[in-house]
This record gives C-alpha cells, sequence and structure tokens, in this order.
C-alpha cells in the first residue's frame, strides 16, 4: 500500500515539475467533431489515481496549478496504436497543488468548483473523447460546462506487458471558449482588475495510466 502511494505521489511530482517549467504551446482548437468508428482489437481501463489533468493557471502576479482526477475512462488500440478512447474528469476531485496553508488551499479549491470557474452542482464531470490520431497527435472533443470544443495536441504513448501511458505535452487553451470567464480581461476592465486579473491561457497536460481489461 506504501509503495502505491509513493508510486502516485512520483507521478504527481513528475508531471507539475514539467508543468511548472515548460511553457505550453496553443493547442489547435476548432469546433466539436463527430467520433468516427474504429476497428479495435483491445481496451484499456485507466487507473483513476493515476490517471489526471494537470492544470496551471496564471495571474498577472503568480498562480496557481494543480490536478482532476480521471472517474473512468477507456483507451482503445487495434495492434499497438491507440485509435480511440474517451474520458470522464470528475471536478469534485480537483486539488490545488501550490498552497500549503490547509485554509487556504480549502478556500481556492471551493472557489474553483463554485459557479465563477466550474460550476460543478451543474457541471460535475469534464470529458475528453479522441476523434483522431495521427502523426503523434490526437484529436479530441474536450468538453467542460457542457461546452465542446475539439483540440489536437502532440502526445506520447507508451505499452509495457498490459499497461498503457498517454502522456500530452503541456498545451494551452483559452478558458473563456469554455465559458470560464471569472476576472478575464475580455470581460471586465483590466485597470481595474490590477493584479486580480487571471490570464484566459490555462496550462494543461493530461497524462492517463490504463490497464488492458
Amino acid at each position: 500500500m506504501r509503495k502505491q502511494v509513493l508510486n502516485i505521489f512520483t507521478v504527481l511530482a513528475l508531471g507539475l515539475a514539467v508543468v511548472g517549467c515548460k511553457k505550453g504551446t496553443e493547442a489547435e482548437t476548432t469546433d466539436a467533431k463527430e467520433v468516427v468508428e474504429v476497428e479495435v482489437e483491445a481496451k484499456y481501463k485507466a487507473i483513476p489515481e493515476k490517471s489526471m489533468i494537470i492544470w496551471k493557471a496564471n495571474k498577472i502576479v503568480g498562480g496557481h496549478s494543480g490536478t482532476i482526477n480521471v472517474s473512468n475512462g477507456v483507451a482503445k488500440t487495434k495492434g499497438n496504436q491507440l485509435v480511440g478512447g474517451s474520458f470522464i474528469f470528475d471536478i469534485a476531485t480537483l486539488k490545488n497543488t501550490d498552497i500549503e496553508d490547509a485554509v487556504q488551499k480549502g478556500k481556492l479549491e471551493g472557489h474553483l468548483k463554485a459557479d465563477d470557474f466550474f460550476d460543478v452542482e451543474k457541471h460535475p464531470n469534464a470529458s475528453f473523447e479522441i476523434t483522431s490520431v495521427e502523426n503523434g497527435k490526437i484529436s479530441g472533443n474536450l468538453m467542460m460546462k457542457g461546452i465542446k470544443k475539439n483540440v489536437t495536441v502532440p502526445v506520447t504513448v507508451g505499452m509495457t506487458g498490459d499497461m498503457m501511458t498517454i502522456t500530452s505535452d503541456v498545451f494551452t487553451i483559452d478558458r473563456t471558449e469554455w465559458n470560464i470567464k471569472y476576472n478575464s480581461g475580455k470581460f471586465a476592465d483590466p485597470a481595474k482588475l490590477g493584479d486580480y486579473m487571471i490570464k484566459d491561457d490555462v496550462e494543461l497536460k493530461i497524462s492517463i495510466t490504463a490497464k488492458k481489461a
């Protein structure tokens, strides 16, 4: 049990270190696309405690980082190639990872789950459904707050025995395209917001660990 806990923290630490030191490139974002049926030979079920979106949001001065875990998800393969899959992210699992004070950490997590941001009561889940895999990149419909947009990002897929990992490069999205507008300079006077203005570009990294079903 202790070894499993240590492994989870190792995954988080490595992922956050990458997000912290590497600025993401902007994901190609378009309208949602149709999911095309593909031939599937095997399925891999995501392990929730080891599968997550790692996020970082920046203000004019400083910022915050954290994770949101998968609740369930399946990756689909043909041979040794990833060909499809879908993943549900449980917004209730949102955690901040940069604040040490428990009270301040709880306040931030509560605010992010409230209607200023994710509005978890109305929209408890986010999702990512793969629409294509090509030339080292995946495209998929990313849904947050009921809004779907298709994003394309580079990924690395690893397979060892009955285990699979899917790890994206760090990428950025414009949060306002998913109706997350709190303290955005597009929707409020930047001069009045001052240091409270939150940048629209949010850095994300998808990290999935899955086991053959």
